[in-house]
């Protein structure tokens, strides 16, 4: 478990996923047992781009972006775990699955990412994630990642 000391902060996520401004979906790690799961934070603001257009009257976090904070928690989580192993390598989407959405996600809402690896074994890794507001789930997904080598090989893990 991740102590106080031992969250991971932005810059440090960034040294983990290749995701950067204004695609980084992940502001913070809050807690992480490596090679189980992990909990990140995103605290949604209304500056961010895609309230111009996802809906000026109403503005509220695209679902696929949920999806995708699940997706970059779960990348940092594979990375922490693999630790050297990880060197060179980048997390890719393979499939989501059960996706759902219970509840609308606006700004001001501090938007915590659970996620839990259900397998990862070699280069395929398979999550469940569950978004949350406070104690109410928002939003959940099943999810599969490949780890490929920068270059798009298959990497010998």
């Amino acid at each position: 478990m991740t102590d106080a000391k031992d969250i991971i902060d932005v810059q440090q996520i960034q040294g983990l996923i290749p995701h950067r401004y204004p695609f980084l979906l992940v502001d913070r790690i809050v807690e992480m047992v490596e090679g189980e799961r992990a909990v990140g934070l995103k605290n949604v603001t209304i500056n961010e781009p895609q309230f111009q257009g996802h809906f000026p009257q109403y503005p509220i976090m695209p679902g696929v972006l949920i999806v995708e904070a699940m997706a970059q928690t779960s990348g940092a989580l594979v990375v922490k775990t693999l630790g050297e192993k990880a060197k060179g390598k980048i997390v890719f989407f393979m499939s989501i699955d059960s996706a759902k959405f219970r509840k609308p996600v606006v700004p001001g809402d501090a938007l915590y990412i659970h996620v839990d690896i259900i397998k990862g074994r070699g280069a395929i890794w398979k999550f469940k994630g569950i978004a949350k507001v406070g104690d109410e789930i928002h939003a959940e997904a099943i999810f599969t990642a490949m780890i490929m080598n920068e270059d798009g090989s298959k990497p010998d893990l």
